[in-house]
């Protein structure tokens, strides 16, 4: 089994050497980030690269995804249909690798990102998504949704507006099974963050709600970081966010500054870097049988998982086949037969919203899955039909359908996106 050292800086080198191969890309984030996804991806979260749409699978997000190199040499080391040959094909035409991490393209992603912030708020969404399954469809001894979001971000990410609306939200929603990773490496673009942005990121987060975890050596710590994400997973009635201090570009000779943000390093860099960490400079995107071994050990628990999973749907079918058949229908994305038939038909002009309320009273009873709200706009859009009923998503609701936004209208469209 390889260490969690030897992982990580397999991690960087694969990185530095997909981004090389393009002549174009971010090789800093994954160079930075390596270690704190060493430690999730071979040792924390819960997935099978062999059905990458399993349900209870935990969903993992890379707001930051100008970084997204990172995401996909993970996806190839956890077994995903992704080969060293696609990574050598990074920010190719057609290929399996964009420049961005995008949903349908490659297997394993979640969904798209590339807007500093966007992954954030598809994040909030994730985890509420999963609270308001749970609150539906779980039974006393017959859980069938229990799974985290985990979501990577950067500076960027947390000075953009959609992720502090869909921040707030969450934690006023007490998203317990969210994880906000936040690599505070203190570079931007234009130089040091110092420029921009000074906020004390720890009080400023408690205050939203938000359990807070620091780890101040996220190079190399890798016992910090497993202690941070075995807290975040302890800790109940909070959304957590880890704040992990890294060192932007580790092992690069320009590592630490904003030159190593946005550029390949070049072959003269790659191969210190390589050197550096004990590894062959000659050998270009190579893997050790000990990391994949690392990575293989830690999917065949997963696979364990999934089976005892399996094993419970079958319990939860035969004692509840309606709300088995709803739960599978709704992973599905499967609409009611005959959902079109409830809609009203209108023989005169009426206002828009009016028109709208009319069809959310008709199709909620007959789409349970059918959620929604307004961002502090109710009243003037009419979105919540007396008719059906609703009930408010909250921290002691969250079987509720409907969300109410407050004025975050930006936020509101992003979390929608991850709901």
């Amino acid at each position: 089994m390889a260490s969690s050292e030897q992982v990580a800086n397999c991690i960087r080198c694969l990185a530095a050497d997909t981004v090389q191969a393009a002549n174009s890309g971010h090789p800093g984030t994954p160079m930075g980030m390596a270690p704190v996804s060493a430690v999730l991806w071979s040792e924390v979260m819960k997935y099978n690269s062999k059905d990458p749409q399993w349900v209870d699978r935990d969903r993992f997000v890379l707001s930051n995804g100008h970084g997204c190199s990172l995401q996909y040499v993970l996806l190839h080391l956890a077994g995903y249909d992704l080969s060293l040959e696609d990574l050598k094909k990074f920010r190719q035409m057609h290929s399996k690798t964009p420049g961005h991490p995008e949903r349908f393209v490659t297997p394993g992603v979640e969904v798209t990102t590339g807007p500093l912030g966007q992954g954030i708020a598809n994040a909030v969404g994730l985890a509420a998504a999963e609270a308001h399954l749970a609150a539906t469809f779980n039974r006393p001894g017959l859980t069938l949704v229990d799974h985290w979001t985990y979501v990577f971000c950067g500076d960027g990410c947390l000075m953009e507006g959609v992720a502090q609306e869909t921040l707030s939200l969450a934690g006023h929603l007490a998203l317990e099974k969210l994880v906000v990773v936040y690599d505070s490496n203190h570079i931007c673009i234009d130089g040091e963050t110092s420029l921009s942005f000074t906020e004390q990121s720890k009080k400023k987060y408690e205050a939203l709600g938000f359990h807070v975890i620091e780890v101040a050596n996220g190079d190399s710590d890798f016992d910090g970081l497993r202690q941070a994400f075995a807290e975040a997973k302890a800790t109940r009635g909070k959304p957590k966010m880890i704040i992990q201090t890294s060192t932007i570009g580790f092992g690069s000779k320009k590592e630490g500054t904003e030159k190593v943000h946005g550029a390949p390093l070049g072959e003269e860099d790659i191969a210190a870097v390589k050197t550096r960490f004990g590894r062959d400079p000659a050998l270009k995107f190579h893997v050790e049988p000990e990391v994949y071994e690392t990575f293989a050990r830690h999917a065949a628990q997963c696979q364990e998982q999934q089976k005892a999973w399996n094993a419970t749907f079958e319990s939860y079918r035969q004692q509840f086949p309606a709300e088995a058949a709803a739960f599978a229908a709704q992973m599905k994305n499967e609409l009611p037969a005959g959902w079109e038939a409830k809609l009203p038909l209108n023989d005169k002009s009426i206002a828009t919203r009016k028109a709208s309320e009319n069809c959310l009273a008709a199709l909620l009873p007959a789409i349970p899955a059918l959620v929604g709200g307004s961002a502090d706009l109710t009243p003037s859009n009419l979105t919540r039909p007396a008719s059906a009923k609703l009930v408010d998503f909250t921290p002691t609701s969250y079987e509720g359908r409907y969300f109410r936004f407050g004025v975050r209208e930006h936020g509101m469209t992003a979390f929608l996106n991850g709901r």
